[in-house]
């Protein structure tokens, strides 16, 4: 029975004597929202994909962004794209919009559930779930510093004298911070990401159902997807790692357990921007995460094509099949979310064990050359390492002066690797749309991450997309029309297997798919032409062009091959 499923993990959360009373509760959470189920497909397939995009990217004077994006999104988007991410649409003061002040309202300055209501009409949405922390400006935060005793175990009252030299820290930022509160006392409160996102305290029964109504009420109001942001925080324990810890594994499954069973088709995506193996620890087995980000594509792809060698790509890639996915217990249902670009920057913790130290470094030094910047992390003994690069994706993979035409060229190849690969592609809304570096966004508001958060005029906007030979209208008018080609082929969905080929190093390969189905990706990641040798002719579905076993690629030129 369902019950004593959700018995057993909280018993082993919170022990057997709170369990009964915690799991009736948990029941009536699942009683209040049973009934009210949308009508979700199965499963991902080949169709699928993802827009990421905040709430407000594009906007027009006197309209609300919602709006906007649904007119964007239905003119540019339908039948190309599947689904929408939108990034956290709640109040909030901080980080973009990742210091939530109320996780059940929308920021009236983008609109109102109505407005993402009438989105989900024609696309799929994906919400954030920011639950690891919560803004200081919030209502239950302030209620705790007020005394309130329904709130005082909801954030975590640490002592500073304590050794938290254990501790991951993704920040070169105090973990503690001190607050007054109403009765003069102060409180070193728990702080991973700022001192603006004070963590919550999952140890605490009544956070746990704060959050199970939450993920219910996204659930039922058009989030097909629910992404669980920094989610690997969200269990602390002295000595330890405080990142990564069973309790948080065991959350996790207790949550994929009620949506499962009350908003069956809902899909949880887990957000670690850690090493790989730590990364998919989250897929469980097949009882937790219905999809993990991919976060060693974006480094790996970017060093592939700043080196010209794809030997590190290729030599990592060989390790993601489908069979390796069925070692892992994992199941039909669950696959990558692969991106290679998103609101955040590029991670480099990802690479660890794949690249060296000086790889790192270079890949650093050449995205400042770039006009980009390297975010770095607290090691815990006293150094610091490199942690995420700020730069826009297509900045990143091109040059300054060089022209639309080969910015556009180098770009697309790229994302030909994200959108081959297996698993489902995630495509950030300024990479749909060939933007570059907004340095000035960084420069005056100080922080790194602006470099790739544009705000984009529609207006203006339409017009660039309209201008033949502009950037925009290159990468934009040819994404689409891979997208379009993608979900004609059944090779492409997260079942079809995938085997990667070794065509040399300035070539990245692989087959996806079986027999009659199969599609053959081979992309030029270097500035010459390059002799590819397959085993069969093909029918090239980018150009249309009837190819021999043994072709020249042009530099950055990709194919996507099938056999006649």
């Amino acid at each position: 029975m369902i019950s004593d499923k959700i018995y057993s993990k909280v018993s082993y959360l919170y022990g057997d004597e709170q369990a009964s009373e915690i799991t009736s509760s948990i029941l009536e959470l699942m009683t209040k929202w049973r009934g009210n189920s949308a009508n979700y497909s199965d499963w991902v397939d080949e169709q699928t994909s993802y827009l990421i995009t905040y709430g407000d990217s594009i906007s027009e004077s006197g309209v609300q962004t919602l709006d906007t994006l649904k007119c964007f999104a239905d003119k540019y988007l339908k039948n190309s794209i599947s689904n929408i991410h939108i990034l956290p649409m709640f109040p909030y003061t901080s980080d973009d919009g990742f210091s939530v002040v109320d996780y059940r309202k929308v920021n009236p300055e983008l609109g109102d559930w109505k407005e993402l209501n009438a989105l989900s009409e024609n696309f799929d949405l994906m919400y954030d779930c920011v639950i690891n922390h919560i803004s200081k400006s919030s209502d239950w935060f302030q209620r705790y510093l007020a005394g309130d005793e329904q709130y005082q175990d909801y954030f975590i009252d640490a002592d500073p004298k304590q050794d938290y030299s254990s501790v991951t820290r993704p920040r070169a930022l105090p973990l503690l911070t001190p607050f007054k509160k109403a009765n003069g006392d102060t409180a070193h409160v728990w702080t991973t990401f700022s001192e603006d996102q004070i963590d919550i305290n999952f140890k605490s029964p009544k956070v746990l159902l704060e959050s199970i109504d939450i993920l219910l009420m996204y659930a039922f109001n058009g989030g097909r997807s629910i992404r669980l942001d920094a989610i690997g925080f969200i269990w602390k324990a002295l000595n330890s790692s405080c990142i990564h810890l069973e309790q948080a594994h065991e959350i996790i499954k207790l949550w994929r357990l009620i949506l499962d069973e009350v908003a069956p088709g809902t899909l949880l995506i887990t957000e670690t921007n850690v090493p790989h193996k730590e990364n998919i620890s989250y897929f469980g087995n097949g009882d937790e995460a219905h999809m993990v980000y991919q976060f060693p594509l974006p480094p790996l792809t970017l060093h592939a094509f700043l080196s010209g060698n794809s030997d590190t790509l290729t030599g990592w890639a060989k390790g993601l099949t489908r069979e390796a996915m069925a070692s892992l217990n994992a199941g039909r249902k669950t696959t990558y979310f692969n991106f290679l670009a998103s609101h955040d920057g590029i991670g480099v913790r990802p690479t660890e064990g794949i690249l060296s130290d000086n790889d790192r470094l270079d890949m650093c030094r050449e995205v400042e050359r770039k006009g980009g910047r390297v975010n770095y992390k607290n090691n815990g003994d006293g150094t610091q390492s490199p942690y995420e690069l700020n730069i826009n994706y297509l900045s990143a993979i091109s040059e300054p002066d060089d022209s639309a035409e080969i910015k556009a060229k180098k770009f697309l190849a790229a994302q030909s690797i994200l959108l081959s690969f297996i698993g489902v592609p995630a495509i950030y809304v300024h990479s749909l749309l060939g933007s570059e570096n907004d340095i000035d966004s960084m420069v005056e508001s100080g922080i790194n991450r602006r470099i790739n958060r544009e705000k984009l005029k529609f207006d203006s906007l339409e017009a660039e997309l309209a201008e033949v030979g502009s950037l925009r209208q290159r990468v934009y008018s040819q994404m689409i029309d891979l997208l379009d080609i993608r979900k004609q082929q059944k090779a492409f969905s997260p079942q079809s297997s995938q085997q990667i080929l070794e065509l040399g190093s300035n070539l990245f390969g692989m087959i996806r798919g079986d027999g009659d189905n199969a599609v053959r990706y081979v992309v030029n990641i270097s500035d010459k032409p390059q002799t590819v040798s397959l085993s069969a002719s093909g029918l090239d579905l980018v150009s249309g062009e009837n190819l021999e076993s043994e072709f020249t690629l042009s530099p950055y030129k990709f194919v996507w091959l099938v056999q006649e």
